[in-house]
């Protein structure tokens, strides 16, 4: 247990962060639209988010290396710099969206605009990160993923049809609709992401693990993942239980919070809205600690969070600089947050597509894991994961086009 506690802290952190405001969002919609019905598509997700995340953390336990660190010795300068830039917009997006996201819940909770809200929580997490130790700053982003119960605890508050839930979860179903595959491709692209990839590896290093703690690593991340998928079944089945069954169609997760009040109770919807503030702060502080992390391998400078700023100019910059982005593109007022989601979301996508093969080719080969390349199992699994976001990435793609 001392071994496994030791180690704990990138599969949970990389897991539960997946669940941002983008992805309550998905969740919230997908339960308010279909009920019961997709729940099985949670379920492929998670797994799918345990088989790459815990091939990310072998990589980096094994290498000692980042993932974009491994691009540019791989596919040299040239490729790191184009994989570079695509990440750092698509993150540039995604971080937009959590800032967003720390707006409107707090909106939500007491009304507080976001002209206080999103500076105060770009402060917080700069400071987090700028003044403390790794160790610190890893706890407090621990604890701060304690806020996730509140779904679970809104969940049970709506009362669900848990016979519904169980077959949604084994009975693969679905409309045949555009808007169905949609949500369904959304479901599975919003828990594997591009940014959340390169933490869980640039992390593992970062945190100094070593070949021994391969199994007790490999626990922490099927538990992040597991939480991941256990928060995200509570948020639908909350929204199956008390908007779905009333037809009531929502746009967003504060719909949803606004439209539990008067079906599941004051306490629901509070619950709600602060879980909604939670997970935005948490991926908040981990997706500009994952772009530092990349920027900083791809031109081979340091990075390391126990460095002080003069040991790691380049991570603590791009840190800094992509809180203040996105935070000031929140603030702008009329600013096109809708299309920034989009082009990352779209980013994203593509940069799945070529970085989920290179990492599986580069935990096939000797000559990178030595004894430690990944087994037969783990060979069909990756293949069925990365051939399932291929086709989601592609019915996503076709049923964009008007």
């Amino acid at each position: 247990m001392a071994a496994l506690l030791a180690v704990v802290g990138p599969g949970v952190l990389a897991g539960l962060s997946d669940d941002d405001p983008a992805g309550i969002t998905t969740y919230s919609i997908l339960g308010a639209k279909y009920g019961y019905r997709l729940l099985w598509v949670l379920a492929l997700s998670t797994a799918a988010l345990i088989v790459f995340h815990e091939l990310g953390a072998r990589m980096g336990i094994v290498t000692g290396k980042g993932l974009l660190a491994l691009v540019r010795e791989r596919r040299g300068p040239r490729g790191a710099t184009l994989a570079l830039g695509a990440l750092v917009v698509a993150n540039l997006g995604t971080l937009s969206a959590e800032f967003a996201g720390v707006a409107a819940g707090f909106e939500l909770l007491g009304g507080v605009t976001r002209y206080v809200s999103v500076p105060l929580a770009a402060l917080g997490v700069s400071l987090l990160v700028l003044r403390g130790s790794f160790h610190r700053v890893e706890h407090v982003l621990l604890a701060l993923t304690g806020v996730f119960v509140a779904y679970v605890l809104s969940g049970f508050l709506a009362h669900p049809d848990w016979t519904a839930t169980a077959r949604g979860l084994v009975v693969p179903g679905m409309p045949l609709t555009r808007e169905a595959v949609l949500v369904a491709v959304a479901t599975l692209g919003t828990t594997l992401a591009p940014w959340g990839l390169a933490f869980i590896q640039s992390y593992a290093v970062d945190k100094r693990l070593k070949i021994k703690d391969l199994r007790n690593e490999r626990t922490d991340v099927i538990v992040g993942a597991v939480l991941t998928g256990v928060i995200g079944l509570f948020i639908v089945i909350a929204c199956a239980a008390t908007l779905h069954v009333r037809d009531i169609e929502i746009n967003d997760a504060g719909d949803a919070a606004r439209a539990l009040q008067p079906l599941a109770g004051h306490l629901a919807a509070t619950l709600f809205g602060f879980g909604f503030v939670g997970a935005a702060l948490l991926a908040a502080a981990i997706v500009p600690l994952s772009t530092g992390y990349s920027v900083s391998e791809a031109f081979g400078a340091p990075a390391d969070v126990n460095d002080s700023l003069r040991e790691a100019p380049l991570f603590y910059a791009t840190f800094v600089s992509m809180v203040i982005v996105a935070a000031a593109l929140v603030l702008i007022p009329g600013a096109p947050l809708v299309p920034i989601l989009f082009l990352s979301q779209a980013l994203n996508a593509v940069l799945l597509l070529v970085l989920l093969p290179f990492m599986r080719r580069l935990a096939l080969d000797p000559a990178v894991m030595g004894q430690h390349v990944i087994g037969p199992t783990s060979r069909v699994l990756t293949g069925v994961a990365l051939a399932l976001v291929a086709l989601s990435v592609g019915a996503l793609t076709v049923l964009s086009v008007p």
